[in-house]
């Protein structure tokens, strides 16, 4: 395995965050930030960030001790430092002080009163459950909790089987991903005006925003939709299929790629099908057709056979790390002696 290696390092060089924050939402945050080539310095209680101890399974951590998986997720590339923000307020005071960036999630208020008045001069990114005003903005609330009040658990699973979450911590990664999109628009913002601004990011307002497309059928048809397993509720065929070996994928776009799979399948398509609203008001029919014809066909025969179209095997995630794209794209790296995912994001010269 290669070492890591990031050719963007030194984009945001001379950057100092300090990272107050933990569990997933902010660390994710600021790993992103570190892997971008800022300083990032991790305060964390005597007793260590809460995910040092999901596990297991457990693994060899940075600092050479036993860790869980998790906490290796969220905090490459950070120099982590144990002080009790309640008795070593100072210390902490003394290193915002020469910092850019200060990263917290506890709840709204709570920062000010451990630390009392922070330095006018410093982008602050407060990250909590439901923002810093509202009804609900003193409530706590982990991932499971706002997958199921957000209203993607009534869209996740099959429509017979229960409300289920997405298989991570959705909304914290999605959470995470725009706080660090907000900290590199307030540090350009700073650069152009010397304003310093505060960030107010909540799970519940991301969450709702990465409804997309399934809000926004509500808002237009004013109906719910339903838990659809797999399905589309947009496109027909778009949804996972039984076949010989698994489970195979097969998503179809637009009415150009209909007609290249009623080639390769040899489907006998009803005239009404040749337009995605057809296919959409007779879907179990259309997927009843491709499923009856693709089930004795091995995932690896489909992927030959469907050149061109989107589709893929339903891959365990071992699988998807030791894919040939993975291998030639160093996603698995090595940082400190410990595997970890690298970075996705990729810069090269024009």
């Amino acid at each position: 395995m290669e070492p890591l290696a990031l050719d963007m390092s030194g984009i945001l060089d001379g950057v100092k965050i300090v990272d107050l924050s933990r569990v997933l939402a902010g660390p994710f945050a600021t790993q992103m930030l570190s892997d971008l080539g800022a300083e990032v310095i991790k305060v964390e209680a005597p007793w260590g960030d809460d995910t040092r101890k999901w596990g297991p399974p457990f693994a060899k951590g940075f600092d050479g001790e036993q860790v869980a998986a998790y906490f290796l997720s969220c905090n490459r590339g950070k120099e982590i430092i144990n002080l009790n923000l309640k008795e070593q307020r100072d210390k902490v005071l003394e290193m915002i002080q020469d910092a850019d960036v200060l990263v917290e999630n506890f709840r709204p208020g709570t920062l000010e009163r451990l630390l009392g008045q922070i330095p006018k001069d410093i982008i602050i990114c407060s990250i909590s459950a439901y923002g810093s005003t509202g009804p609900r903005k003193d409530e706590p609330g982990y991932d499971i909790a706002l997958q199921a009040r957000s209203g993607i658990m009534s869209i996740t699973g099959d429509l017979d089987g229960q409300p289920a979450k997405v298989g991570v911590a959705w909304i914290d990664v999605i959470t995470g991903l725009n706080a660090s999109n907000a900290i590199l628009a307030a540090l350009f913002h700073k650069m152009k005006t010397g304003e310093s601004k505060r960030i107010d990011i909540s799970l519940w307002d991301c969450a709702i925003a990465a409804l997309v497309n399934q809000a926004h059928n509500v808002l237009a048809s004013g109906k719910d939709p339903t838990r659809m397993g797999s399905a589309h509720p947009n496109l027909v065929p778009y949804r996972a299929f039984q076949v010989k070996d698994g489970w195979f994928v097969i998503g179809v776009g637009s009415d150009g790629q209909w007609d290249n799979l009623v080639q390769f399948l040899d489907i006998n398509s009803k005239p009404e099908w040749g337009g995605n609203s057809g296919r959409v008001a007779d879907r179990d029919a259309v997927e009843s057709c491709i499923g009856g014809i693709i089930q004795n066909k091995t995932r690896k025969e489909l992927e030959g056979l469907l050149q061109g179209i989107p589709c893929s095997p339903v891959n365990t995630i071992s699988e998807a790390l030791n894919d040939p794209q993975s291998i030639a794209r160093g996603l698995v790296s090595n940082y400190k002696g410990v595997e970890v995912l690298s970075s996705p994001l990729r810069f090269h010269q024009n």
